[in-house]
């Protein structure tokens, strides 16, 4: 039988009220199709292992989400799966209650397509390394609020750049203007703050 975590007990106690019966059911319906499944906590939020990373879980402020590890390598015959790259809606998209969730019969015959490939060993193709010259294309009104603050110009100028990109990418993402200024103040301070964009979700040391 696979291991059960504590703290997986307490992240669900911790989450909004809609979220902890889908947390439960996906949570319930991960050991069943996989008894030998082991619970742990990876940057942050819920990881189900079995002969390697497995799939996952995670409770958010209005929604759920869940991850195949290898979602892209499954066969979905049913055509459910969000394979887009590291999606926070996930593998199912944006779970807000159970009724979002595929049928249990449906999700444990996902489950077990999923623990096959770790029986198997099959492995994600590693991803192809750019040759290209990296340049990151930042729009005037991001760079003008940036170095309107000090402290976040100097944290901005030593971010990495997958750092900068994530930043202006979820600034530029913006659907709307009052959108993109509300993300644009809210990175300003979570920068000049020394934060990562998704500095919630991150492990703490």
């Amino acid at each position: 039988m696979g291991k059960k975590d504590k703290r997986i007990d307490a992240y669900i106690t911790k989450s909004n009220d809609f979220a902890k019966p889908v947390l439960n059911h996906i949570r319930g319906l991960v050991h069943k199709a996989c008894p030998d499944a082991e619970e742990t906590v990876k940057w942050g939020f819920p990881h189900f292992d079995y002969k390697g990373v497995f799939c996952s879980m995670a409770a958010f402020k209005e929604h759920c989400a869940f991850n195949f590890w290898k979602s892209k390598l499954m066969k979905d015959p049913h055509k459910i799966l969000e394979t887009g790259d590291r999606t926070a809606m996930g593998s199912f998209g944006r779970i807000t209650s159970l009724k979002d969730l595929p049928k249990d019969s449906v999700f444990i015959s996902y489950l077990k397509e999923a623990a096959k490939l770790n029986d198997e060993g099959v492995k994600l193709p590693p991803k192809p390394v750019s040759k290209e010259k990296k340049e990151l294309v930042i729009p005037d009104y991001f760079t003008k609020a940036i170095n309107k603050n000090k402290a976040a110009k100097k944290v901005f100028d030593g971010f990495s750049y997958s750092m900068k990109k994530e930043y202006v990418m979820w600034v530029t993402d913006a659907k709307t203007e009052e959108t993109r200024n509300s993300r644009l103040e809210t990175a300003v301070e979570w920068i000049s703050e020394g934060k990562q964009r998704n500095w919630k979700y991150q492990k703490s040391k």
